[in-house]
């Protein structure tokens, strides 16, 4: 009931005119910077932290948590219409919405999408009001080696689900992990395959990569291998039917459980749990035959979700223990310390109206963003009316301006076209392209956690069954691996006997 009460306060806090304004101007900006590919909401909140020094501290932070979240749902929107992820969160959505919109469903898909991230958000805030400080106690349970599981778990479904084949999957995988390689190593401060390269020192790029992949590859296999007018940009439909909430809403119930306890964990933002959420759809549909093909609502709706639940549970491990789980996070704990705040155990006792008023304004700032952005659905999928050629055009020249604003460097707009001949080539010959986002944003995490793992252990590579923890994710590994194929081992079997059966 105290709990209730702190966060009634928090309404109080958060309704008055003036946090009202801020949340708004927050959601706002977060949906045109989630549109935007190569700003994002931890650039944005950087940027603006000077301009804000002024500004009462929970105005402020509200402002900052509401870019957070609405660069979520932002990021989907030029995921499906365009295939360019706006975050490198949206990259799932982008595989399964850019086909529904190119089957004349991007309605649906940007409702699925708009919808999923409210219910997720809220449900977070939710559990995130009631058990922050438990769930952030549970996540000091994790060690090195728990992490280290957990990515070894995440590029083994990757590679399982997203490929045509385990073997295409898993080569996408090692050129992510190869690319993820080259710069600074963490631990040692060496630079490794820079080959010299003065601007591959800092390494290379998340944004340069995912945009270079998806936007510029796509743009150059539409330019190099036109696909017929006629399977383009026919609208169908731009409202949910019944069997899209059907399908939907068990996704989204399962993308948010899936996505929360990420959020609570540095192991790799919300990228993870929204592939493993694309890959729990993937084998619970009813509807495979639709995924990667005209696409399927649920590869939408279940990883939108999964997004927003884990964004949202990030605040969970910055507000009560004071460390931040991503970058936006990081950036949100110099805002905090900026106004002379520490956050941490003691921050509900001594900022209880901030705190509770910052809570309280996640429930007012999901409302919010679902009004900005259901009746823009139809604005938005007018641009699918723009002819091909321009429309094209168009991603390659705000994909060039993204790249280009990360560092300035004419280098990153080499590197994102060379990375978009190579995302075109992948897609040419059927290479799945997420595997190598996973594995340049986990690759170097994974190594590092490793390392700090075995040094604790002094190289006893037991440590990882020793563990509880670490064990029963290696567990879920290696189930991941095997079950499906013995089960498709055992369905083949069946068949050849009933053939033979037949022929008797």
């Amino acid at each position: 009931m105290d709990t209730l009460n702190q966060l009634m306060h928090g309404f109080a806090v958060a309704i008055t005119p003036i946090n009202l304004m801020w949340a708004l101007v927050g959601c706002f900006l977060g949906t045109a910077i989630g549109v935007l590919p190569g700003i994002g909401p931890a650039l944005t909140v950087a940027m603006l932290l000077p301009l804000t020094a002024k500004v009462e501290p929970t105005a402020a932070l509200i402002m900052f948590a509401g870019i957070y979240y609405g660069a979520m749902y932002g990021g989907s929107t030029t995921s499906i219409l365009m295939n360019t992820p706006g975050e490198s969160s949206t990259m799932v959505t982008a595989m399964e919405g850019n086909l529904m919109a190119k089957n004349g469903r991007a309605g649906p898909a940007l409702a699925t999408a708009a919808i999923g991230s409210f219910v997720a958000g809220t449900i977070a805030t939710v559990l995130l009001s009631l058990f922050a400080p438990v769930a952030a106690d549970v996540a000091l349970q994790f060690g090195p080696g728990e992490y280290f599981m957990i990515m070894l778990l995440a590029f083994t479904t990757v590679s399982a689900v997203l490929g045509s084949s385990l073997l295409r999957g898993m080569t996408a995988l090692f050129l992510g992990l190869g690319i993820g390689l080259i710069g600074m190593d963490s631990l040692s401060g060496q630079t490794r395959y820079s080959m010299n390269v003065q601007e591959l020192y800092d390494g290379i790029d998340i944004v340069v990569v995912a945009v270079g992949l998806f936007a510029v590859g796509e743009a150059l296999f539409n330019a190099f291998f036109p696909q017929p007018p006629s399977t383009y940009n026919k609208l169908s439909s731009t409202h949910m039917n019944r069997s899209d909430w059907k399908r939907s809403i068990p996704a989204w119930l399962r993308g948010t459980f899936i996505g929360f306890p990420f959020g609570l964990i540095p192991a790799g933002g919300a990228e993870i749990p929204t592939f493993l959420s694309y890959a729990t759809e993937k084998k619970l549909s009813d509807h495979k035959d639709e995924f990667g093909k005209v696409g399927a609502i649920e590869g939408v709706a279940g990883p939108e979700a999964a997004n927003n639940s884990a964004v949202t549970a990030t605040l969970a491990p910055l507000l009560t223990l004071g460390i931040p789980t991503s970058n936006t996070t990081a950036i949100l704990l110099a805002a905090f310390q900026n106004y002379n705040l520490q956050p941490g155990p003691m921050l509900f006792q001594t900022s209880g109206d901030l705190v509770w008023g910052l809570l309280a304004s996640l429930y007012i700032g999901n409302v919010m963003l679902l009004v900005l952005n259901l009746p823009a659905i139809g604005l938005w999928v007018r641009m699918l009316r723009v002819p091909t050629p321009l429309l094209y055009g168009g991603i390659l020249i705000f994909a060039g301006l993204g790249a280009y604003g990360i560092r300035q460097s004419w280098f990153d707009l080499l590197l994102l076209f060379v990375i978009g001949l190579l995302g075109m080539v992948m897609r040419r010959f059927d290479f799945p392209t997420a595997p190598v986002i996973v594995g340049m944003i986990l690759g170097p995490m994974a190594e590092k956690q490793l390392r700090n793992a075995l040094s604790i252990g002094q190289g006893d590579w037991s440590l990882f069954l020793r563990q509880p923890i670490s064990a029963s994710i290696l567990a879920l590994t290696v189930a991941v691996v095997v079950i499906p194929r013995l089960l498709r081992w055992h369905a083949g079997r069946g068949s050849a006997h009933a053939q033979a059966d037949n022929a008797a």
